[in-house]
């Protein structure tokens, strides 16, 4: 897991760090404050747990070439250029660098003409081989067949998380000896909330399955196909407590009915308590409310939340473990409105 994430001159940070929970951390703020950039970020200097599982001797040349073709079709810059993500009008260079929970660390720069990044501090980052997921806002089921090749073969504007996540998707299952008990039981009560389960039968091929009959999973609310996605990456073992690296989630309220919110909040809450680092991206207050009202200390629950704003021109980022701490709160701040604004509107009224 990450302990902490340093950006420097990175697309819109100036300097900024994380000091990251190892269970589950949500970032919060208004549109263009960089969450998804934050999330890819991190995402990205986790993708030498791949590559050094192939092969666990690779010099710097290669992890190199490995990150800089990582970022690039992660954030997909203009012109297909690294230094389009160094921020706009830094003279220093950009920094990007994280520290794993084994002591393991990555550090890398560049500069608005590098062509690759290179490699400043690396503490036997070649041990740390727990590989990430990244969960993308658009749900994935409706259009996984034959998703991969078209994405290799042609420039769709998808970044690579689509592809990554459907690759993810498209595994066996594991043996159910295997999994985690708490695995089992959230992969029941998703299949319980959608009254069925999505079956997939490789090549991207992805049915919905009753106990009566069976379907295209396109025919399924998109909420429902979200919550596949979860019990999916559960079933095949891509997302292991304990094992697997973190799990990134862009927004996983996005067309997710507020009735399912609690239990998602339930599950992931349960799995970070077995050692699943967890760090999402939202906007919704519901969703936050509920981890808010669910977190519980005493059973091993343990949230921090991240608050990105601007102030005075620059991104800052203020963290605490009680969402009620945050003096830039953008969601509660915007609800509090609405409150308000209702208050008004029932005085005026009376």
């Amino acid at each position: 897991m990450i302990e902490r994430l340093e950006l420097k001159n990175f697309t819109v940070f100036k300097d900024l760090t994380l000091d990251l929970s190892p269970k589950i951390n949500l970032i919060i703020g208004e549109n263009g404050t960089g969450k998804t950039h934050l999330l890819k970020a991190a995402y990205g200097l986790c993708a030498g747990a791949p590559l050094f599982k192939n092969k666990p001797k690779r010099g710097d040349d290669e992890l190199e070439a490995a990150l800089t073709a990582k970022l690039l079709r992660l954030f997909m810059p203009l012109d297909d250029k690294l230094g389009k993500m160094h921020r706009q009008g830094a003279t220093e260079q950009a920094y990007l660098s994280a520290r794993f929970s084994g002591g393991q660390k990555i550090a890398a720069t560049f500069f608005n003409n590098s062509k690759a990044v290179a490699i400043q501090d690396r503490a036997n980052y070649e041990q740390y081989q727990a590989e990430a997921v990244f969960i993308p806002t658009k749900e994935v089921l409706s259009f996984m067949k034959g998703f991969n090749s078209l994405y290799e073969r042609y420039g769709l504007s998808f970044d690579q998380t689509y592809q990554d996540i459907c690759l993810l998707l498209d595994l066996p299952e594991v043996r159910s000896e295997s999994l985690h008990e708490k695995s089992k039981w959230a992969m029941a009560e998703i299949e319980g909330i959608c009254g069925g389960r999505f079956l997939f039968h490789g090549g991207g091929k992805v049915t919905f399955k009753t106990e009566h009959a069976e379907y295209s999973a396109n025919s399924m609310a998109e909420g429902f196909r979200k919550a596949g996605i979860l019990s999916r990456l559960l079933e095949t073992g891509a997302i292991q407590p304990g094992v697997s690296g973190p799990l990134f989630w862009d927004e996983p309220e996005s067309n997710l009915n507020p009735k399912l919110m609690k239990l998602l909040v339930q599950i992931l809450l349960e799995l970070s308590r077995i050692g699943q680092q967890i760090i999402l991206a939202t906007h919704d207050y519901v969703l936050l409310k509920w981890f808010d009202l669910l977190v519980n200390p005493d059973v091993g629950h343990h949230i921090r939340f991240h608050a990105l704003s601007w102030e005075n021109g620059d991104l800052c980022v203020q963290s605490a473990d009680d969402y009620r701490q945050l003096h830039s709160n953008a969601i509660a701040n915007t609800f509090s409105d609405l409150y308000d604004e209702e208050i008004k509107r029932s005085l005026g009224g009376a």
